[in-house]
């Protein structure tokens, strides 16, 4: 599909009203199908500032790129959904993309990348108000938490009550949480050991007066050996995440492959490593993630 800018532009500055009632017309299904498995394509990156993939540190730059890659990605057979910000759902709801597709909302983006407030992770995505309003299925929102930097207790609170307000409304928020770190050049990164991850499932399990609608969005461990005791951690619904892959695709496919045998563990949400393949082959890619479900 090319994507026609300049008509969504002429869109956006005519008819803004035309965002909210696309939105609703859009069909929509239940968060799970009959498989009770899901595979959702992420594309909140771009909003922290992160646009790199590998080596092309712009690679997420180019708007109409991006948004061909996801409308591909969404029409592939076993593709659930999507998760994003505003900006990116806005022009999907109007190249009508969006039917009978699990939409997420991403709501915490202001920890951008590099920055010396990274941590101090506000809300500057969607609120709960935004996607109950907008007939969305699901909130995302990530948690890393720096037992050196008083920013992540912020973080921490804020999280809690997303959670709290999400499940008001009853609406499912998945929570990506990470231990992580600075190094001696001030990098933050986050720490893929099994006690790390295991501390970070059992931290964000905890948060808000309720878990009845609280997913985990985890990553696979350094060793994917450990993933099984791993996430006995928790009993709440969890999903994998991609992230980068480098140029180790099949390897990735392998781990993931591994760790969706888990009872806990429900699906994937990949961005990168399928919108932008070391091959170039958007189709393909997608295509043997979802054979792994």
């Amino acid at each position: 599909m090319s994507i026609d800018i300049a008509e969504l532009v002429r869109v956006r500055a005519q008819h803004p009203e035309a965002i909210a009632e696309a939105a609703a017309r859009r069909t929509r299904r239940p968060l799970l199908n009959t498989s009770g498995r899901l595979m959702i394509v992420a594309a909140d990156h771009p909003a922290r500032g992160a646009l790199g993939v590998g080596d092309r540190k712009f690679a997420m730059a180019n708007r109409a790129d991006l948004l061909e890659r996801l409308v591909l990605a969404l029409g592939r057979p076993g593709v659930d959904g999507v998760l994003a910000t505003a900006d990116i759902l806005d022009d999907l709801l109007l190249l009508g993309a969006l039917d009978g597709k699990v939409v997420m909302g991403s709501m915490n983006r202001g920890g951008l990348q590099g920055a010396s407030f990274e941590l101090d992770d506000r809300f500057t995505g969607h609120r709960p108000e935004d996607i109950e309003r907008l007939g969305f299925d699901a909130g995302k929102l990530l948690l890393r938490i720096c037992y050196d930097d008083p920013g992540s207790l912020t973080t921490l609170e804020s999280t809690a009550r997303a959670i709290d307000a999400m499940a008001e409304r009853r609406l499912p928020v998945f929570v990506e949480p990470f231990i992580s770190r600075r190094d001696d050049d001030g990098k933050l990164g986050n720490d893929l050991s099994a006690e790390a991850v295991t501390k970070s499932i059992a931290i964000a399990s905890g948060l808000g007066g309720s878990s009845a609608y609280t997913w985990l969005k985890v990553p696979v461990t350094e060793n994917p050996d450990d993933m099984a005791e791993v996430m006995a951690t928790s009993t709440l619904p969890a999903v994998l995440l991609g992230g980068e892959v480098g140029g180790d695709q099949d390897g990735a496919y392998e781990k993931w492959r591994g760790a969706l045998q888990l009872p806990t563990v429900r699906g994937l949400v990949v961005g990168r490593s399928l919108l932008y393949p070391a091959d170039g082959d958007v189709a393909a890619a997608v295509d043997t993630a979802v054979g792994l479900l």
